[in-house]
């Protein structure tokens, strides 16, 4: 495993993999998170002020810029996929894989590197936004925990909190420019302010605090930072410029997989959490992951899982099979079948369906305000509701623009309305 420091012989060394694009036709394609699509952002606005030109298909681009993404195995498969895709092409990368597995990228093509660190210092001097609904403002990167199976953690390295001040100016940046949605993210939201000596719920009352017409969307916790801060971030959610919406990671309902994990928290835990969230906003929405077929996961382990999920009553669960990740300490433990990871992935996704539609039952007729934030169809658009539901509305109607809406349809993963 290779860090990315190692491939630079200097800052100027890297920094001429970006200035290199200056004036070209780029074609640019993104993977991963929300973290990755923020600097995905901000690159574009450093290549159109180095007078670049973004088109839309590789055969019109003289160069090719790939952001990617490691988190599992089939997403390493893909990236490796599309590089040699390009290989032909003047091909630069960013994101997560090339701090970490340059050998194997230089098996399938010779391409340059553009670290997102280099990325950001570059829009910091171009500071210039495009005008959208949804902003995504980051507040840190890297993590406080050391998860066994996480390649991220070395991807990214150790929690690093952005300044308070720094934060707060891109928030307000992207809100003049008119986003109604403000999407805060990192590795760890929760564990942003713990090399500061502050807390996420003090950053959430100096962004809560500025004028406009805009919600906060909170991205991924891990419980075992959400914990010690439990009872001042449910006050922090009561402030209306905060969806109710909670993505919190469990992982496992197994105590023994939780541990070997290495998350730092239990099941137990978990129900004691979502418990005092629900105690205070009942109608939040709670999305989860988990990894199934973890090194080791008895049958027994993995009903224990299904049982914890049936108690949360998550709105949305993304399942992982587990794939080792090189140079992580649960990569040297014996894996399991992937035919048994395949039915206990079925299995989670039949079982959380099912909660799914009882859960989204209770909304059918009911009359909800919201805001569209997106257009993806024409004729339509995705509107969402102070609890973050996803109500599409087949109407043509502006970006911002607050209406009240009747559900009336459940699509398992979202609604259709219509205008009341």
């Amino acid at each position: 495993m290779q860090r990315l420091s190692s491939l630079c012989t200097g800052a100027g060394a890297c920094i001429s993999a970006l200035h290199s694009l200056v004036g070209r036709h780029i074609y640019l394609e993104e993977y991963g998170c929300t973290f990755n699509h923020a600097d995905t952002l901000a690159l574009v606005e450093v290549l159109k002020a180095q007078g670049c030109m973004i088109v839309p298909t590789p055969e019109e681009a003289d160069a090719v810029v790939l952001n990617t993404c490691t988190v599992i195995g089939s997403t390493e498969r893909l990236m490796l996929r599309q590089m040699r895709r390009y290989s032909g092409h003047d091909l630069f990368l960013t994101g997560c894989m090339p701090s970490v597995q340059m050998d194997a990228i230089r098996e399938v093509c010779s391409p340059q590197v553009i670290p997102p660190e280099e990325i950001r210092a570059a829009y910091a001097r171009v500071n210039t936004t495009v005008s959208s609904a949804i902003g995504v403002v980051q507040v840190g990167q890297g993590c406080a925990g050391r998860c066994t199976y996480c390649i991220t953690r070395q991807a990214r390295g150790p929690l690093q909190s952005f300044q308070p001040p720094d934060i707060y100016s891109r928030v307000q940046q992207v809100v003049s420019y008119g986003a109604c949605e403000v999407q805060l993210t990192g590795q760890d939201l929760s564990s942003w302010g713990l090399d500061l000596g502050r807390t996420l719920p003090d950053l959430l009352r100096g962004i809560t605090a500025f004028s406009g017409d805009y919600r906060l969307r909170l991205g991924m916790m891990n419980p075992a930072t959400v914990l010690p801060i439990q009872d001042d971030l449910i006050a922090a959610y009561q402030s209306d410029r905060i969806f109710r919406f909670l993505h919190l990671p469990v992982q496992s309902g197994s105590d023994r997989v939780l541990a070997a994990m290495n998350r730092g928290y239990t099941a137990s835990d978990l129900r004691q959490l979502v418990r005092a969230f629900r105690k205070v906003h009942p109608d939040l929405t709670l999305m989860t992951d988990l990894i199934v077929g973890f090194p080791g996961e008895t049958d027994q382990e993995f009903e224990e899982t299904l049982q914890l999920i049936t108690d949360l009553s998550p709105n949305k669960v993304n399942v992982t099979r587990y794939s080792g990740r090189p140079g992580t300490p649960a990569a040297d433990l014996p894996d399991l079948q992937d035919s048994v990871k395949k039915d206990r992935s079925r299995a989670v996704n039949d079982h959380a369906t099912a909660l799914y539609h009882q859960k989204n039952s209770r909304w059918i007729g009911e009359e909800v305000d919201v805001v569209v934030t997106e257009q993806r169809k024409p004729g339509s658009v995705i509107t969402r509701d102070e609890r973050y539901q996803n109500i599409v509305v087949p109407a043509s109607l502006p970006f911002g623009r607050r209406c009240r809406v009747k559900i009336e349809q459940d699509c398992t993963y979202y609604f259709i309305g219509s205008l009341v």
